[in-house]
């Protein structure tokens, strides 16, 4: 299979899981591990005692409200033999660090589409110098449950979905009760997300679930045949969340809030081009049927360039403030297909399929 990163595939409990994952990408993961311990000193003026505190506390609350998720994690570090508090704090780099405004993300019910078929899509945007820490990670557990996603080197989860057609794609978001203490971080919720088989799960498990930073989840599921499928936003703050539900069977989200929740949304004291990729997106995909092209060329667009939908790292102010289009990510949640094209997708040569069932034989 010809992939644009790395895709380690791995079966067993969440623990076994853990440490196959973290033996295998070992190399990856602790250089990933020592880029983010730079950033954090940098960009946030966290020395590395100050940063396996933060972990610390990270650890504790994961195994507290995601204890299956804690277990995966807690195996790899010790696969790639990685301080433990430092794999939680990399998990928390959201939390520990700006972030900058990241990503555009789509969904699209069935009965937009050509096929039929429920699509998720999403830019992840994210500091160009932290694309060669990427990759795929399966996992099948000992219950035959199946997880694809899109993650970086010693993290679970970004843009992916499950065996039971359940996808989830993400977006910053950030608000006036961020990093408040005993939550989780929002790198691990999402791996707890998508941990779920019912759609009604998965949003139990995100607004139940304390955190301690904001995060926009667009989730969708594929149901039996004949069923139509569902998507809807959720945007979990500490302490609340506002839902939102598809438009003439269409929803887009950039990293602004949208639902009228009761916190100060930071982001519009910062501005910039979250407040048009949004809707710019849901412009874009018209009142048409809409097919994987379609949606693959609203990821490419370049309306409001370089700070685009298709984001070009070109006027950032600053290095810590570089973003950059790493991947574009479509969910086939039918047919349990990620289509990755590596970014900026305006530039890719090609897309690349992965489908679920063909990764455990």
């Amino acid at each position: 299979m010809s992939l644009p990163l790395p895709l380690v595939v791995v079966s067993g409990t969440p623990g076994e899981c853990g440490v196959a994952y973290g033996k295998a990408a070992a190399d990856l993961i602790g250089l990933n591990t020592a880029n983010y311990l730079e950033r954090f000193a940098s960009s946030a003026g966290l020395d590395r005692p100050a940063v396996r505190r933060y972990g610390a506390l990270f650890r504790e609350a994961s195994h507290e409200y995601a204890p299956r998720v804690a277990d995966m994690l807690d195996g790899v570090a010790e696969g790639a033999d990685v301080d433990v508090n430092e794999i939680y704090a990399l998990n928390g780099r959201s939390e520990l660090m700006y972030a900058g405004t990241e990503c555009t993300a789509i969904g699209v019910l069935d009965t937009r589409t050509v096929t039929g078929h429920t699509l998720l899509a999403q830019n992840w945007d994210w500091h160009p110098a932290q694309r060669p820490y990427s990759l795929l990670l399966a996992t099948r557990d000992e219950r035959g449950s199946q997880v694809l996603a899109l993650t970086e080197a010693g993290m679970l989860a970004k843009a992916g979905l499950n065996d039971a057609g359940l996808g989830v794609c993400v977006n910053l978001l950030g608000s006036s009760r961020d990093r408040r203490s005993g939550g989780v971080p929002y790198h691990v919720l999402l791996r707890a997300v998508l941990e779920a088989r019912l759609l009604g799960d998965a949003i139990k498990v995100a607004c139940a679930t304390p955190r301690c930073s904001s995060i926009n989840l667009l989730v969708g599921q594929a149901f039996a045949a004949g069923v139509p499928g569902e998507v809807l936003d959720l945007e979990v703050v500490p302490g609340d969340v506002g839902v939102l539900n598809p438009v003439d069977g269409v929803i887009t989200h950039a990293n602004h809030i949208e639902a009228a929740l009761p916190v100060f949304d930071v982001v519009r004291n910062l501005g910039g081009s979250t407040f048009f990729r949004s809707a710019r997106a849901r412009r874009l995909l018209g009142g048409e049927p809409l097919d994987e092209k379609h949606l693959q060329a609203v990821l490419a667009d370049h309306g409001g360039y370089p700070q685009s939908i298709c984001r070009h790292d070109i006027d950032a102010p600053s290095d810590a403030e570089r973003s950059e289009s790493l991947f574009g990510v479509l969910l086939d949640l039918d047919e349990r297909r990620m289509t990755i094209t590596p970014g900026p997708p305006c530039q890719a040569d090609a897309s690349h399929d992965i489908r679920l069932a063909g990764l455990f034989v």
